[in-house]
């Protein structure tokens, strides 16, 4: 693992992936270095018109890349359901889902379905995604699925008796959580799958700190002025470029040496660097908490896999 870099991709002609949150920062930087080295790429953006822009980019980046663009709001599980039938007509097969989409810190509200927004977004929404894409997952021989989390998982555990925070909100700790939620969904889809007999591998990464317009995204849409400028700077002295972040996704997604349930992310300090295992909170690894999270998670979105069996 030691320098990975985008050149030690495996060649990827032949393959298909759906890489969300894709109109920017890592989810951009993932899909283009696919595309690059041949893989049929989708990218599924809430926005229509950022999307657009950046399928034009990509094209002018990789212009013998294939790309194309799909509509997909994760906070809003009728919009996931109708990207997944769209692919599901489109093709019956799936080499790599990268769910990579996501909000942070950001003010007190609710996804479409009244769910906490970044539990409803960063969690639910990729796990409703994942189940509907299942089927295509198991029929693609070497299938992968990368959530994407963050080192912020470390701040807080998941309430599984509050998991829309209902009982007080911080913006910094929904985040917190609804990144351990990635962790714990890996963790248990990969129990599942391994316990299936199916290949497919469950993977997990994270950018370390990575110039992107996840942290001035939140206090620009709020107003907050003074926090946004605050982000700017440190995204512009002390972050990576998202290029760097987004080589633990990478390595996740390609790399054949990964194992499932991994998490990968940057070498130094976590922080920047090349792709390497991460630290990882002992309660994202916790069986019953990740039975426990998928049954409500089954629950609340009504998406069941009902190809894995318990």
């Amino acid at each position: 693992m030691t320098d990975w870099n985008v050149r030690d991709i495996p060649d990827q002609h032949g393959r298909s992936a759906i890489v969300t949150g894709a109109n920017s920062g890592i989810g951009y930087a993932a899909a283009r270095e696919l595309a690059r080295r041949g893989a049929h790429v989708v990218l599924a953006c809430r926005s229509a018109e950022r999307g657009a822009a950046a399928l034009e980019r990509m094209s002018s980046e990789v212009p013998d890349g294939s790309v194309e663009l799909m509509r997909l709001d994760l906070g809003d599980l009728g919009s996931v359901r109708e990207f997944a039938a769209a692919y599901a007509q489109a093709s019956d097969r799936l080499d790599l889902l990268v769910n990579n989409a996501g909000v942070m810190a950001v003010a007190r509200s609710r996804t479409t379905d009244g769910f906490e927004t970044q539990f409803g977004t960063n969690h639910l929404g990729h796990f409703a995604l994942t189940g509907l894409l299942l089927p295509a997952l198991l029929a693609t021989p070497g299938a992968r699925v990368v959530t994407v989390s963050s080192l912020m998982h470390l701040r807080a555990n998941i309430d599984i008796d509050d998991l829309n925070s209902e009982h007080g909100y911080g913006r910094w700790l929904a985040y917190g959580r609804s990144k351990t939620a990635n962790l714990l969904f890996t963790h248990e889809l990969a129990r599942r799958l391994a316990a299936n007999g199916s290949e497919v591998v469950a993977a997990a990464a994270h950018p370390g700190y990575a110039s992107t317009n996840l942290q001035t995204a939140g206090p620009s849409a709020e107003g907050r002025k003074s926090v946004e400028r605050f982000m700017r700077i440190g995204n512009r002295f002390f972050a990576q470029s998202a290029e760097g972040g987004a080589l633990p996704t990478l390595y996740a997604a390609t790399a054949p040496a990964v194992r499932p349930d991994s998490f990968v992310g940057p070498s130094f300090a976590m922080w920047r660097g090349s792709p390497v295992p991460s630290l990882r909170a002992s309660w994202t690894r916790d069986d019953r908490a990740g039975e426990r999270l998928w049954a409500a998670s089954e629950h609340l979105t009504g998406v069941t896999y009902d190809e894995l069996k318990s």
